[in-house]
């Protein structure tokens, strides 16, 4: 095994281990380091790209299901402990929409920033059904990474230099955070209940 294949196996675990956290912790920016993750594949091994897709996709599963059981199974009193469950009257909002959308909702839920942890605490105070959400977040999971993936491909067109493609796709996905939060408000505004 060459010393480049070796750096980018342990870039991958680590991707994967910082995406994992931040799925359970969120705190990092995870969207952010998947993007980074395609620019530098693309400068320095475009085949990497897998590798970064499998990576991002993998560690935000595990996260999902471990939010997802420590709500299943530790309820809402870990939840609150957690910091995960903070208003209880858009939770129940969001068990209707799920009861009625499931698949659409836990879709998207990863791909709005803000919205994967309300959803996975509604799916696991709810009892949804175990296999059906490892499924479906299955799915979501990895839209979710090949769409920071895009954010970073756009970052490495854009840009001759791997530090100018990250730093553009940090800001990119920092942009795609801000617009979405500002019409998540808007709406919220325009449509009270």
């Amino acid at each position: 095994m060459s010393g480049d294949t070796k750096f980018d196996l342990w870039y991958l675990f680590a991707l994967a281990g910082a995406v994992l956290i931040g799925a359970v912790l969120p705190v990092l920016p995870t969207g952010a380091a998947v993007s980074a993750g395609a620019v530098l594949a693309s400068h320095s091994n475009p085949i990497g790209l897998v590798g970064v897709l499998i990576a991002g996709a993998a560690g935000a599963y595990v996260g999902d299901l471990i939010v997802y059981a420590g709500c299943r199974f530790g309820g809402e009193r870990l939840a609150k402990r957690i910091g995960w469950l903070r208003d209880n009257a858009s939770l129940d909002a969001l068990r209707d929409r799920l009861s009625e959308h499931e698949i659409g909702v836990l879709l998207t839920s990863r791909l709005i920033p803000g919205g994967r942890v309300p959803v996975l605490l509604a799916a696991g105070l709810a009892g949804y059904p175990w296999e059906r959400f490892a499924l479906v977040d299955l799915a979501a999971s990895s839209l979710w990474a090949a769409v920071y993936m895009a954010i970073g491909l756009l970052g490495y067109a854009l840009f001759d230099e791997p530090w100018q493609g990250v730093l553009a796709a940090i800001v990119l996905v920092i942009l795609t955070t801000v617009v979405s939060s500002l019409i998540q408000r808007h709406r919220r505004k325009s449509h009270p209940k």
